[in-house]
């Protein structure tokens, strides 16, 4: 019988097919490594070119100082999120009041995040002015800047705060549209700046909608804890859309587009352990805010929070943070006392005159020790 192979002979066949499956994996592996290099090479591209967006943002005049330790994914941490009433609507301010203020608490052990805000109406000591002075929160930024931001949020729920982020609106704008746009659920129905809203719709809203959704609050029937409540929504969905094949697709135009609309003490290195290592923890999140009480303060409207209230909040970041609790006591509660003492109800339903008090005996140093932006130590 004639015989067929090649060479006449079965080994040369198996031979011959051996460098074909050879050449096979040869050409498979050389393809699979010019990918690889390819995305190293695009991610190396990214990552330098991201690198100059966000070092547009770092404010150094509020540096932390920082090690390869403290984002290592292990430890909670707390920013002070921040938005201004600039930027948009042709207000061209560089300092406004920030009428957003949450502090947002990441906790890796229980791999969540909490979005806190507090109320822009707040009465709180301006902590760092030259002389003690009781403002609306919202005022500390333009006042003082971040660092009196961050101090005095810190005073009044004593919680030590190192690290923010501020945004006016016209950055919001362009970074809700950079990651695609925001899905919202509005808790009621209600027309803003050009656009309508209907409760209970879940709705995808581009960045010049959302804006309006998180800026309207006269014609929400809890004011300005209604809007505090949308604001919420808005950066919640944020974050979820944040990592997503696309969002990262178009990174380095959404950074350009905001660069100049952000400033934040994170740097780049803090920024980049922070997403590398912490992306568990956006798995669940929490949305709170500090309750108030509507008053009066020489015929201006203000905020004030009850020792409870701030006992409440304090408690809680100070528990994720991983810290214990402590009584809360500082200027709020001082004048709160004052107050009390002159017959001023924190369970009465009506609108009350609070009256601030002479500083008399108080000073700053009456505080709790630990909030201070100055200290670095610890990793909050």
């Amino acid at each position: 019988m004639q015989n067929n192979y090649p060479g006449n002979s079965r080994v040369a066949l198996y031979e011959s097919n051996k460098r074909k499956r050879n050449k096979k994996i040869r050409l498979i592996i050389g393809i699979i490594m010019i990918l690889l290099l390819g995305i190293d090479s695009y991610f190396s591209y990214i990552f330098f070119r991201t690198k100059g967006a966000i070092d547009k943002t770092y404010d150094p005049k509020t540096a932390v100082a920082t090690n390869s330790s403290t984002f290592n994914g292990k430890k909670s941490f707390a920013v002070l999120l921040m938005g201004t009433d600039t930027g948009a609507f042709n207000r061209t301010d560089k300092m406004g009041n920030t009428d957003t203020m949450i502090v947002a608490v990441v906790n890796p052990t229980k791999k969540r995040y909490t979005l806190m805000s507090i109320p822009r109406d707040t009465m709180a000591q301006m902590v760092g002015a030259k002389s003690l002075t009781a403002e609306k929160i919202n005022a500390a930024y333009s006042i003082g800047g971040a660092k009196m931001a961050m101090n005095t949020v810190s005073k009044l729920i004593n919680v030590p705060i190192k690290y923010y982020a501020v945004i006016n609106m016209g950055g919001l704008r362009k970074m809700v549209n950079g990651v695609g746009g925001v899905t919202v659920t509005p808790p009621l129905s209600f027309s803003y700046g050009g656009y309508s809203f209907k409760k209970g719709k879940k709705t995808k809203l581009n960045g010049a909608q959302a804006l309006a959704y998180a800026r309207m609050r006269y014609d929400d029937p809890t004011g300005d804890y209604g809007r505090q409540l949308r604001q919420r929504q808005v950066i919640m969905s944020l974050v979820e859309n944040a990592s997503s094949i696309s969002t990262l697709a178009n990174l380095e135009s959404i950074l350009n587009s905001v660069s100049e609309n952000i400033k934040t003490n994170l740097t780049f290195n803090n920024l980049m352990a922070i997403f590398q290592n912490y992306k568990s923890s956006t798995a669940t999140s929490k949305s709170d805010y500090l309750h108030g009480l509507s008053v009066t303060i020489d015929g201006a409207s203000y905020q004030v929070m009850s020792d409870s209230e701030l006992q409440r909040v304090s408690d809680y970041i100070r528990s994720e943070l991983g810290l214990e609790k402590e009584k809360i006591s500082n200027f709020e509660t001082y004048e709160n006392k004052l107050n009390e003492q002159n017959g001023f109800s924190f369970n009465s339903t009506e609108t009350q005159e609070y009256t601030v008090y002479d500083y008399g005996s108080y000073t700053s140093s009456d505080t709790n020790s630990d909030n201070d932006q100055d200290d670095d130590t610890g990793d909050y």
